[in-house]
């Protein structure tokens, strides 16, 4: 049996009407909530900032159109219809089209090599006895450099020259017995067959002469060879001997090596579709200017010529091997060097130029963005290209000298865009605070009214 609800103590389900009100009211204030913290995010990343836009921005946000923002050109006056296919002024770099001699120059990587290297070495066999020169000394051709013991060659150009003097006095005497012979042979006092055999003989002696006085002149010059000289003027490397070691020819090493490095070549590839010109030069006897320049292109080592071409083509690189000569009486080139060198092939006169970074390249071919002084604005136009150097190219058509190309920032420019140059004002700013004076509190008290 229930028991019954007593009158003075309250219902169990009395307090859920004053719980669903409260979870109501927290609902409500956590709308509120989001939707004020999503204006206030609206407004901050909307507005535009007093003094950026200038008039237009006003003019932009009231939707007039066609307003203040068209003459801004600020970013008010992007955002609304008066802004303008250019939008923002965009700061660029310019440059000149110059007209000018443009050289047409061939760039490879170069291997200086010595004109002649020679290696020292004593054409006879002895002790060496002197060495007359110090490593890395310049010497001249003909110089002595080491002696070798000379004693034992001395003794043999002795006996070659006694061997000489005793084979002349028989044939002397020879001659004597021969003038006797034919003198009683003339008198028909001697057999003809003994004045034939004497004259046989004397015609032997002085083959035996002549053989000698071969060996005389060997041993002398043996002699000479005791006195190493230097071959060919250049600079001496480190020696390789000592005094008192035995020497010969058939060493390897030799005494030392010479290198010469006035004048001196340098090596470079010229890629075979470069070889038709390069070849027309020389066939019209041109003097072809070569610079030699360090690894980093900076520093200018030596000024030469073109020297030769190789007679064939290299069938792995698809180049052709040339050479270049340097007087090089300061030095500056070592053999076995890396170096650029830069040869001038012709000068192209009167080239209209202009920098390499203002040519584009696009779908229609080459273009340039030309700089239309009074509007401020670019024009794209189509130009067609020549010769190219390291920071110069020709434009064979479509622009004339004088005419101003962008070389900075054209990869944010389209065909009559607005362009700022260095220095000066952006065009949205000009003006901007001559007008803030009668405007800027317009845009202000329309904020205030729209808040209140």
């Amino acid at each position: 049996m229930d028991s019954p609800v007593s009158p003075n103590k309250p219902a169990l389900t009395q307090p859920q009407p004053r719980a669903r009100r409260g979870r109501l009211v927290g609902s409500i204030v956590a709308i509120l909530a989001m939707v004020a913290l999503g204006a206030l995010a609206w407004y901050l990343t909307h507005r535009t900032p007093e003094g950026a836009g200038g008039p237009g921005g006003a003019g932009a946000r009231q939707g007039a159109p066609g307003g203040a923002g068209g003459a801004g050109g600020g970013g008010g006056g992007a955002r609304g219809p008066g802004g303008g296919r250019g939008g923002p002024a965009t700061t660029v770099g310019v440059a000149t089209a110059e007209q000018t001699n443009l050289p047409v120059t061939l760039e490879a990587l170069g291997t200086v090599v010595p004109a002649a290297v020679a290696t020292v070495r004593p054409q006879v066999s002895g002790v060496l006895q002197k060495i007359n020169f110090t490593e890395g000394q310049l010497v001249r051709a003909g110089e002595v450099l080491a002696t070798i013991d000379p004693r034992s060659f001395e003794i043999a150009l002795l006996q070659a020259t006694g061997q000489r003097q005793r084979d002349e006095a028989q044939l002397e005497s020879a001659r004597l017995t021969l003038s006797r012979y034919r003198t009683l042979l003339e008198q028909d006092s001697i057999a003809r067959q003994e004045v034939d055999t004497q004259a046989a003989l004397v015609k032997q002696l002085e083959g035996t002469i002549t053989t000698d006085r071969a060996a005389e002149n060997q041993a002398r010059l043996n002699l000479s060879y005791t006195q190493v000289k230097a071959p060919i003027a250049g600079r001496v490397g480190l020696r390789t001997v000592d005094i008192g070691n035995l020497v010969g020819s058939g060493d390897a090493n030799g005494i030392a090596v010479i290198t010469q490095f006035s004048p001196i070549d340098v090596e470079f590839a010229v890629p075979q579709d470069g070889v038709p010109e390069l070849q027309g030069r020389i066939v019209a006897k041109a003097t072809l200017p070569a610079v030699a320049l360090d690894r980093t292109r900076t520093n200018e080592l030596a000024q030469g010529r073109f020297a030769a071409l190789d007679n064939q083509v290299d069938v792995q690189t698809g180049t052709v091997r040339a050479k270049a000569r340097f007087e090089n009486k300061d030095s500056k080139l070592f053999p076995s060097q890396f170096v650029n060198l830069r040869l001038r092939v012709r000068t192209i006169e009167n080239a209209v130029v202009v920098p390499v970074n203002a040519l584009r390249h696009g779908a229609n071919g080459d273009f340039v963005f030309v700089l239309n002084e009074q509007a401020k604005t670019v024009s794209m136009r189509t130009v067609k290209r020549g010769q190219a150097t390291v920071d110069k190219i020709q434009v064979l058509e479509g622009l004339t000298p004088g005419e101003r190309v962008i070389t900075e920032g054209a990869d944010r420019l389209k065909d009559g865009a607005k362009v700022t140059l260095p220095g000066e004002r952006p065009q949205g700013a000009q003006g901007q605070r001559g007008q803030q004076g009668a405007q800027g509190e317009r845009p202000r008290r329309q904020r205030e009214g729209n808040a209140q």
